[in-house]
């Protein structure tokens, strides 16, 4: 293979686009939902010694501090200055508040009143660390910690009690035992036999919740039948042998083979419908997140109009530390503790102008949203009309990905539930008649016609094509039957319910 070097010539013209530090922050600000928000809030008013709360009566507002910090002489200009937002491994600024640490009687009159809580509190609360502490929900157990503390309480030989614990580390977390026991004897050194393993497994299956350890659906659900202490014969019977015909509605069929009374399968089944397919879920999932709405919609009768306010009311309002702005200003102050104040200053100027901007780009948003929205507000989700985001940000002269980033993770509370902000933003059509809808709204549209069919006889793909035809939406029947999976509806067979022979 022959090696050559040779020299080539291009021109062209390359864009470099760098993002300053506030913009950066502007974006991420924008992005925080209202806990995490409240959350970087108090970092911020942990870390940076200037910026305050502004708690008591005729204190400035942080739309009042964001004006006076824009008014403040902070040097921006020299290179210099933008250095000190170069991110640093240390970031305890150690140096600087050491240097603090060492003014003398020099500097008697820049003397700081004691140092005042940073994080937002009321003054009767606890220590916030220990509140925090007090207040952190414990770590949840996983599936086998809770299997293996209820393992060492059974009474077994030691034998048994290895495979048992054997057995546990091999379930996985929605409680079944996958792995073959024959294979179980080659994840170990220690010599175990298919007898000792089967008395484990008996033993596993004892414990809690019930269900757990088994190798499929037909015997997990037979574990938890056991734990009823009834008469299940029918329900053990169906389960047995009956399975993939209740899976694909066949009751004719069962009743047929079984001889049962169309009553005693319904009456069975509904029975099975209450057992756990799959029990290790109801231990250790992570709790469901709590949502707070970002934004509260109202009606307002005197006017006829929906309007919006943000639920930021708990926010605290921040402000610049007076002494230390007093302190910056003079002239004889020690050039490291003004740079130092400088850096802070700055940063809260930044955090609090960022926080106004985040206000007001997220009420510019939700308002293009309820004026478009109302049919959904007024009416219910069948009516929620196609919105792209294109759209909203054209029309409020921002870049589509700033909205992108109002919306994300922000919930709407409406006088018919909370909602993601994203749920309004969707493509649609146009039905017969001149209505639009949106896909989210076609899907009610969707679900409210099977909601009132007869069950005993649902209707097929093609009869709700006219069903929905007839009220104006005209809709193909691939398209039917694609969002009936989306929103896991069964076809019409699978939803007919049987009444008594």
């Amino acid at each position: 293979m022959k090696m050559e070097l040779s020299q080539h010539l291009r021109l062209g013209q390359r864009l470099q686009m760098t993002l300053a530090p506030r913009m950066i922050q502007s974006m991420e600000i924008l992005q925080l939902p209202m806990l995490a928000l409240q959350e970087r809030i108090n970092q911020e008013l942990e870390s940076n010694p200037v910026l305050e709360v502004a708690t008591e009566a005729g204190e400035q507002t942080s739309e009042q501090a964001a004006e006076q910090a824009r008014g403040e002489e902070i040097s921006e200009e020299t290179p210099e200055g933008e250095k000190d937002f170069v991110v640093k491994e240390d970031t305890s600024n150690a140096e600087d508040f050491e240097r603090l640490s060492t003014f003398g009687p020099d500097f008697v009159e820049y003397d700081l009143p004691a140092p005042r809580a940073r994080a937002y509190r009321d003054s009767s609360q606890r220590d916030p660390k220990l509140e925090a502490m007090a207040n952190t929900a414990a770590r949840e157990t996983s599936l086998d910690e809770y299997l293996l503390l209820q393992w060492s309480f059974i009474s077994a030989a030691e034998p048994i009690k290895h495979c048992g614990e054997l057995i546990i580390s091999f379930i996985d977390d929605d409680g079944y035992l996958r792995m073959p026991l024959e294979e179980l004897t080659s994840q170990t050194n220690s010599p175990m036999t298919m007898e000792e393993l089967g008395e484990a497994l008996e033993l596993v299956q004892t414990l809690d919740p019930a269900g757990v350890g088994a190798r499929n659906v037909q015997e997990c659900l037979l574990l938890q039948l056991a734990r009823l202490g009834a008469d299940t014969d029918i329900e053990r019977e169906l389960i047995v042998n009956h399975l993939d015909d209740i899976k694909m509605n066949h009751y004719p069929a069962i009743a047929k083979k079984t001889g049962l009374s169309m009553e005693q399968i319904n009456a069975a089944v509904e029975r099975i419908g209450r057992l756990d397919p799959a029990p290790g879920h109801a231990v250790g999932q992570p709790p469901v997140p709590y949502i707070v709405p970002d934004i509260i919609v109202e009606y307002d009768p005197a006017s006829d109009e929906y309007y919006a306010r943000l639920a930021d009311d708990h926010l605290p309002n921040l402000g610049i530390s007076e002494q230390y702005r007093s302190m910056f200003r003079s002239r004889g102050l020690d050039a490291k503790a003004k740079e130092f104040l400088q850096r802070n200053i700055r940063s809260a100027r930044w955090l609090i102008d960022a926080i106004q901007q985040r206000r007001q780009t997220l009420m510019r948003v939700v308002n293009a949203v309820i004026r478009v929205q109302r049919d959904f507000l007024e009416k219910g989700p069948e009516f929620l009309k196609p919105l792209p985001m294109l759209q909203v940000a054209e029309k409020l002269g921002i870049h589509v990905a700033t909205v992108s980033r109002a919306v994300s993770d922000k919930y709407v509370q409406t006088p018919g539930g909370i909602f993601a902000l994203r749920k309004f933003f969707s493509g649609g059509t146009q039905t017969s008649n001149g209505e639009i809808l949106s896909w989210n709204g076609i899907k009610a549209k969707l679900m409210k016609v099977i909601e009132k069919e007869d069950k005993a006889n649902p209707l097929s793909d093609d009869q709700i094509v006219e069903r929905l035809s007839a009220g104006g939406l005209k809709l193909a029947r691939r398209t039917v039957a694609k969002y009936r999976k989306v929103m896991n509806i069964p076809p019409a067979r699978r939803r007919k319910k049987f009444g008594s022979n």
